[in-house]
Formats: C-alpha cells, structure tokens, sequence
C-alpha cells in the first residue's frame, strides 16, 4: 500500500479533480463522513464544496487546510468497495482524521482501482501530516 498526502488550500480543485472522475464513469463515491447524504445518491461539485464551506469558514487563518490522500493497493491486490472503505475509515483514524469530515472517493481510470480522500481541518484545528 503506497499512501500519498496532498497538502493544499484549494478545495474545490481537490473536489473537481475527484467528482470530474464519478462523472465519466471512472470513479465512484464510496463514503461521506460527516457529510450529509442526498436524498437520490447524487453528488455535484457544488454541493461537496456547499458541504465543506463551514469547515474552510472556520480555518480562514490557516493554510493549507485540505488534505487530498490518495491510497494504492498493489495492483496485485483485488479489494472490494467495502474493503476500501474500511482501508479509508482505518486510515482516518490511525491518522487521527476519524472525526473530521471527508470524501472517500473510488478511481478506476488506471490498471490499479486505487482511492482518494479529500478532507478538510474541523473546528479550526490543523490537520498535521
């Protein structure tokens, strides 16, 4: 498992990158945390970065506030949506990110089906790499 950290202070860049995914049918939504869910399953842009917006509110005097974390099995390795998800909520917590909100989101535009987690800092507390 390779995990790479993207430190950044553009959220909707990180959202875009990932939905842009969903949206060609390379890519999936597999978690919300501490996010709200829609009543059809459908996410836009808009709405993440809606969702995220008091968050980034509250960090205004920080820098670099979103993390984009990517996580890649071998490609070896066959995982389920469901492991994935596990591997992402494991990986929050151990990272000590388990009660901020984030996006788990599922690529398959490559040979290896890898995830990425965008997240952002809550109530004014740094997320620390």
């Amino acid at each position: 498992m390779i995990a790479k950290i993207g430190k950044g202070s553009n959220m909707y860049g990180a959202i875009l990158y990932n939905q842009q995914k969903v949206e060609t049918e390379n890519g999936a939504v597999l978690l919300l945390n501490k996010i709200p869910d829609t009543m059809d399953g459908r996410y836009s842009v808009a709405y993440f970065n809606k969702c995220f917006e008091p968050y980034l509110s509250a960090n205004i005097k920080t820098e670099k506030t979103v993390r984009h974390i990517s996580l890649n099995p071998d490609p070896k390795d066959r995982v389920s949506d469901e492991q994935f998800t596990e591997m992402a909520q494991e990986y929050m917590e151990r990272m000590g990110y388990g009660n901020q909100p984030y996006i788990v989101f599922k690529h398959t535009d490559i040979d290896r089906t890898h995830i990425h987690i965008v997240s952002v800092a809550q109530f004014s507390k740094k997320i620390h790499s």
